[in-house]
């Protein structure tokens, strides 16, 4: 069940983060101006938002197996008008409904926290995020290797086959849940700010999580216009290929789990931290060395092991702020997950958009300096914080 889930979330999220590396090529090919790319990106995030905020609150309200196919039968459809979307205003709506549809992730999540025994609940949510941050690193990967090779619109083609089949697989294997205390729409919704007021854990690991994607969304969102450049001078395959090895650091989030199962979250967390920092240090000097300094091999080496550090500390971070607001209130999961993702995400989205600014003021120092400034905030959270053992 553990793997099935795990799978489900990694085929699912391709869909939110792929548009990233096809915004270029995708904008031409429907007629969208340079300045309108970014709605192709842009548009599927603000669907996401929406989704967290008040579609995956409903796992708290509905059974749980239905409403997670439902959603997904919905993205499949959705995918599926992206592959053929004749015009840009067309793309642009099955884009919002893709990201409103991807949402689903958030309710696997919660649903496996549930059925794991609580002894094990911090390795078994660890398992999912590592088939989750999976399939946010390979999207970019996956989504440029088939643009390349078939064309854009046949990646969202087979991403529709692919979550169309997994519709069924987890109509099959999830088990019903259904919400022991029934509520109104209207309450639910209502309750969100309740919850965020009087969850003091939840604040705490979605302000340190949305520093964390802050460095994440800094390095990624700048990283292929570096490695574009000598000594460098990777193509598009190339930059695909850097990306997979990024992937490398998802190993961390089982690991991550069995931490906060031990009770080590305080100082697994103050290490996370400090690998953002590490990785941030060792980027600037890989983009940094010149020819005669550091052959371009070496530097290409430091590049890829600063990926995999970062990756590292954001993954882990992750991993231990969802085991601990699943260990909050089992009535409000949905909701818990919904708030954290959303309030975390609106650091990734920071992080993207001074990450252009800081290239064109500062080239790849500044882009590693902000990097480094999102991770520094997060370490002196973790370091004073003395309630930070759940």
């Amino acid at each position: 069940m553990t793997l099935v889930f795990a799978v489900a979330s990694g085929v699912i999220v391709l869909s939110l983060y792929a548009s990233q590396p096809l915004a270029g090529i995708i904008g031409p090919s429907l007629g969208l101006g340079v300045s309108e790319t970014g709605l192709v990106t842009t548009i599927t995030l603000l669907g996401y938002a929406g989704g967290l905020f008040l579609l995956v609150p409903l796992t708290d309200l509905v059974e749980n197996r239905a409403l997670i196919t439902r959603t997904l039968g919905a993205g499949a459809i959705a995918l599926a008008c992206a592959a053929v979307a004749p015009s840009a205003s067309l793309f642009l709506v099955a884009s919002f409904l893709i990201g409103v549809t991807a949402s689903a992730i958030q309710m696997l999540v919660p649903t496996a926290a549930a059925i794991a025994p609580i002894s094990e609940r911090g390795r078994i949510v660890g398992n999912v995020m590592s088939g989750l941050m999976l399939g946010i690193l390979l999207s970019r990967p996956a989504a440029s290797l088939v643009a390349e090779y078939a064309g854009w619109r046949w990646f969202y083609g087979i991403l529709a086959w692919l979550v169309a089949l997994l519709t069924i697989v987890l109509a099959r294997v999830v088990p019903e849940r259904r919400p022991s205390q029934p509520t109104s729409y209207r309450r639910l919704i209502g309750s969100l700010l309740a919850l965020l007021k009087s969850e003091s854990v939840l604040r705490r690991r979605a302000a340190s999580q949305g520093l964390c994607m802050g460095a994440f969304g800094v390095f990624w969102t700048s990283v292929a216009l570096r490695l574009a450049e000598a000594p460098f001078d990777l193509n598009q395959t190339g930059i695909a290929v850097f990306a997979l090895a990024g992937a490398a650091g998802a190993v961390i989030a089982p690991v991550a789990g069995r931490a906060g199962d031990r009770g080590l979250t305080r100082p697994a967390t103050i290490l996370a931290h400090l690998a953002i920092l590490g990785a941030m240090a060792l980027a600037a000097c890989g983009g940094l060395a010149a020819p005669d300094i550091m052959p371009a091999p070496l530097a290409l080496g430091a590049m890829v092991v600063a990926a995999v550090t970062l990756d590292l500390g954001v993954i882990g971070d992750q991993t231990l702020g969802r085991r601990a607001i699943n260990m909050l209130q089992p009535d409000a999961r949905g909701r818990l997950n919904g708030l954290f993702t959303g309030l975390f995400f609106i650091g990734a989205a920071l992080g993207s958009s001074l990450s252009g600014l800081a290239w064109i003021q500062a080239g790849w120092v500044g882009v590693c300096a902000v990097g480094a400034l999102f991770g520094t905030a997060a370490l002196v959270l973790s370091l004073t914080d003395r309630n930070a053992s759940t």
